[in-house]
C-alpha cells in the first residue's frame, strides 16, 4: 500500500480528515484570539491536506494494519492525526510566545517602578 492513487474520494477524505483534525483540537485547546484560530485552522487544514497520505500510511505500517483499512481510511487517518498534530504544535508555540512576551513586559514595568519611571496610571492613582 506504498502507491494511493488521487481521486475525488481521497481529496474529500483529505479534506474531511484535515477538518475533522482541527475540530477535534479546538476541544482540548482553546485559542485565545480569532486570528490566532485562524491560522491554526488554516494551517491545520493545509497540513493534513499535504500530509495526510503520508502520515497515513506511516501509521498504518507502523500499527500493522496496512492491510486492513481501505486508501480512504487511511488518507482519512492521516489527514486528521496530521491537522491535529500542527494545531497542537503551533499552539503551544503561540502560547510559549505569550507568556514570553508577557513576562518581558511585567519585567519592564517591574523595572520602571523602581527606577521611579511608573506607568501614568500608578502616577495619577498617587497624586489622588
Amino acid at each position: 500500500m506504498s502507491e494511493i492513487p488521487a481521486n475525488g474520494s481521497l481529496w474529500l477524505a483529505k479534506a474531511v480528515g484535515a477538518v475533522a483534525g482541527s475540530a477535534i483540537s479546538l476541544a482540548y485547546l482553546l485559542p485565545h484570539t480569532r486570528r490566532e484560530a485562524a491560522i491554526r485552522f488554516l494551517t491545520g487544514v493545509a497540513a493534513g491536506f499535504v500530509f495526510g497520505t503520508t502520515v497515513g500510511v506511516a501509521i498504518a505500517d507502523r500499527f500493522g494494519i496496512a492491510e486492513v483499512l481501505s486508501e480512504v481510511e487511511t488518507v482519512l487517518m492521516g489527514a486528521a492525526v496530521a491537522s491535529l498534530t500542527i494545531w497542537w504544535a503551533l499552539g503551544v508555540a503561540i502560547r510559549a510566545a505569550d507568556r514570553r512576551t508577557g513576562s518581558d513586559a511585567r519585567a519592564t514595568r517591574a523595572s520602571r517602578k523602581t527606577r521611579g519611571q511608573g506607568d501614568d496610571d500608578d502616577e495619577r492613582a498617587t497624586r489622588s
